[in-house]
């Protein structure tokens, strides 16, 4: 009997592991095969999908232009793909874009008790892989870590079909860490400020949200790590007490980081501040400062601000 040249080029193609089962926050999620038509929330999660090379299995994107810009980077990487909502999605427009999948987080494109949530979608037909370090809002709570970024990118390797990739993908930015990292100095880690937002009190990252983990990273100490949230309100008062040497601004939106610096060097209540007597500033773009393949770039960047390295 006659083989065909189908049945022999799936005899000689490698079968992909399905179904496979990972953990997202406090659910396990198991796929019977690779999602087809996938939508991301947010600039950092896109770029998590673009760095997996998996813009082929997306029918689009949601929750930038109406919070942050695209940079020419990832404008040219999604070209394509059509944005279906500038904020965060309803239940609507997701279902008007057919999906099998939903790649968010807590506070990145869903809200606790919100209409889109995984319990919520699945109904639906689509499925949820939610985000490492947003899974504090409902569930144990962790330190933020470099890890949470690796977990997310082997799980979606796992989801595609895609595993050696993101294994590959994950190894590198792990090497290039530490290279970044050989030479810093911990004894003395350098207290370092984030300052994102607000002028009457700032809005700033806790012990959950990435830049701790990006500070430890290259040296230095998130003066609010004993904040128990991920990003949060806070008084100056705290801030000037514990005189940070380093500010770390989150650029994005319609302040600019230069006038985020201004408004610091113009406040004589700041004045004390070693970071700004000493314009000591590092100012990370918003999807280096999320989880996503650019947090290797960020540690860069503080390396050089931290230690001029």
């Amino acid at each position: 009997m006659k083989t065909s040249l189908l049945a022999l080029l799936l005899l000689s193609t490698p079968a992909l592991a399905f179904p496979v089962t990972v953990q997202s926050c406090n659910r396990e999620i198991t796929f019977d095969a690779a999602p087809t038509r996938a939508i991301a929330n947010d600039v950092n999660l896109v770029e998590m999908m673009l760095a997996l090379g998996l813009q082929d299995r997306m029918v689009g994107y949601t929750g930038v232009s109406g919070w942050k810009t695209l940079d020419a980077e990832l404008r040219a990487g999604i070209a394509e793909l059509p944005e279906l909502s500038a904020k965060y999605p309803t239940r609507e427009v997701l279902l008007d874009a057919e999906p099998d999948f939903f790649f968010a987080g807590w506070n990145y494109g869903m809200k606790v008790g919100g209409e889109v949530t995984p319990e919520t979608l699945e109904p639906l037909g689509i499925k949820t892989y939610e985000l490492t370090e947003s899974c504090i809002h409902i569930g144990p709570k962790s330190k933020a870590s470099m890890d949470d970024m690796y977990n997310d990118l082997l799980n979606l390797g796992m989801i595609f079909g895609v595993s050696s990739r993101a294994r590959d993908l994950v190894a590198g930015y792990q090497s290039r860490l530490a290279e970044l990292t050989a030479e810093v100095d911990r004894t003395t880690p350098l207290r370092v400020f984030v300052y994102d937002s607000g002028e009457e009190t700032p809005f700033t990252a806790g012990r959950y949200a990435m830049p701790t983990a990006l500070i430890e990273a290259a040296g230095g100490v998130n003066i609010m790590d004993d904040l128990d949230k991920s990003w949060a309100t806070v008084a100056w008062e705290p801030v000037v007490e514990r005189n940070p040497e380093v500010i770390v601004i989150v650029n994005y939106g319609d302040v600019t980081a230069e006038q985020k610096i201004a408004f610091l060097e113009a406040n004589p209540a700041f004045a004390s501040i070693d970071a700004v007597r000493n314009d000591r500033y590092v100012v990370l773009e918003y999807v280096e400062a999320t989880p996503g393949p650019r947090n290797i770039r960020a540690v860069e960047k503080l390396v050089q601000g931290f230690w001029g390295k």
